[in-house]
């Protein structure tokens, strides 16, 4: 029987025009590392078999040769070019991927992921197929109207703000993307991979519980907050988490 093997998809060829920055904000400095190591240091040290980066153009050999190089991540498979839109980064890093049961994908931009949060991902495919990373919001929410008057206040108890990872059955969303391409008319809107399996498939998609430090950098307020928080401690720390149960027909093992 083959072993089952968990593959990730890391997007870092996003362009964050809101940083103002000349440096593209995945590979700015963070607590004195390039941004994007932070997440790929937590999936090389996950159960995750395979990581392919998804990267802008003409980033490729500065990642290759900067970055990967210069630190002890051994899991990356292939370093690949990101297309104009989120979904085409994301279909690029499926194709890439050698071989793979289940995938997680995960915005480079969000560095406080940690190990725990990364195994809960891998549980929740497993175990329905679907499943994405956030948290409960904690503000009062309003639905604006076309000249900026509130014109709803939804119930907060079934609202939550999306986060990153989001984990599939790789043949799922493989499928659900394949879809996707081939129907530019349903690509308006799309900001995240659970709408392409939900728009693609009859799955449910699951929420499971991330953490509130487990936040996108965008601004440069944002670079602060996450420097704050890893200075004190937060985020990349090793944290203790139970044996990874492989339940549904897992062959292999994988390490605590």
């Amino acid at each position: 029987m083959m072993e089952t093997r968990v593959g990730a998809v890391v997007l870092a060829a996003g362009h964050g025009r809101r940083m103002h920055s000349d440096v593209q904000k995945q590979y700015m400095s963070l607590a004195g590392r390039p941004l994007i190591l932070y997440a790929l240091d937590a999936f090389e040290h996950s159960p995750v078999d395979e990581i392919v980066l998804v990267v802008g153009a003409g980033e490729e050999a500065y990642v290759r040769e900067e970055i990967l190089a210069r630190s002890d991540i051994s899991k990356v498979s292939a370093v690949v070019l990101g297309g104009q839109e989120r979904y085409h980064s994301v279909y690029e890093g499926l194709k890439a991927l050698k071989r793979c049961d289940y995938v997680l994908i995960h915005d480079g931009a969000r560095p406080l992921v940690t190990e725990a949060i990364i195994r809960r991902a891998i549980r929740g495919a497993m175990e329905d197929q679907a499943c994405v990373i956030g948290m409960p919001v904690k503000d009062t929410i309003k639905i604006a109207d076309e000249r900026g008057y509130s014109s709803a206040t939804p119930d907060r108890s079934h609202l939550w703000q999306i986060q990153t990872p989001q984990a599939f059955s790789y043949p799922l969303v493989r499928e659900a993307y394949d879809w996707l391409m081939e129907d530019p008319a349903r690509q308006v809107g799309i900001t995240d991979d659970a709408m392409v399996v939900e728009a693609f498939s009859d799955v449910s998609v699951r929420l499971i519980e991330g953490s509130y430090e487990n936040m996108k950098v965008t601004t440069p307020e944002d670079l602060i907050l996450a420097e704050a928080l890893l200075r004190a401690g937060r985020g990349q720390r090793r944290e203790p988490v139970e044996i990874f149960n492989c339940a549904v027909g897992c062959s292999k093992e994988h390490p605590t």
